[in-house]
């Protein structure tokens, strides 16, 4: 890992990603793939799915999602039968979690968004000016890019 990371670099990247057209989950993996030794389009691939509180069912914000994808690979854990590692990797998720309900309120979709319904139609909304002026999700996911960062950075990386 590079000893070089600029949070607020990195916070605007994750802003950036998201305000292109990429979800909220992807753009926080994406904002730190290169430190996390994913390859973008695998990064992209594998959180896709993550956006939108899951497929759109509103639940864990994607933002909170990418962060618990990159706990995934800073405190991995492989083994099924490595309880230290699985404590580990559980730690880190439940610390990135308590940092992103701390700043926001919450950790699920449709408690960010107002919205008062479980689940919603799997089509995304189109990305207008009107969409993101609505949507508080590219702070969002900016919180969660500085919350992975200060992570990194109170690690020497």
């Amino acid at each position: 890992m590079d000893n070089s990371i600029n949070i607020e670099e990195r916070v605007e990247r994750a802003k950036e990603l998201f305000r292109s057209g990429y979800n909220c989950s992807q753009s926080v993996v994406l904002a730190y793939a290169d430190l996390i030794g994913l390859e973008p389009t695998l990064a992209a691939t594998l959180s896709a799915p993550f956006g939108g509180g899951m497929g759109r069912l509103r639940e864990v914000c994607g933002a909170v999602s990418g962060m618990t994808m990159i706990a995934g690979l800073l405190a991995p854990s492989p083994a099924c039968d490595n309880p230290t590692a699985k404590r580990e990797n559980y730690a880190l998720v439940q610390h990135f979690a308590k940092q992103f309900r701390a700043t926001n309120g919450a950790i699920v979709c449709r408690t960010l968004l107002g919205l008062d319904r479980e689940k919603d139609e799997p089509t995304p909304s189109p990305r207008t000016d009107d969409y993101y002026r609505k949507r508080p999700c590219a702070e969002l996911v900016g919180d969660a890019a500085r919350i992975v960062g200060e992570y990194l950075a109170s690690r020497g990386v």
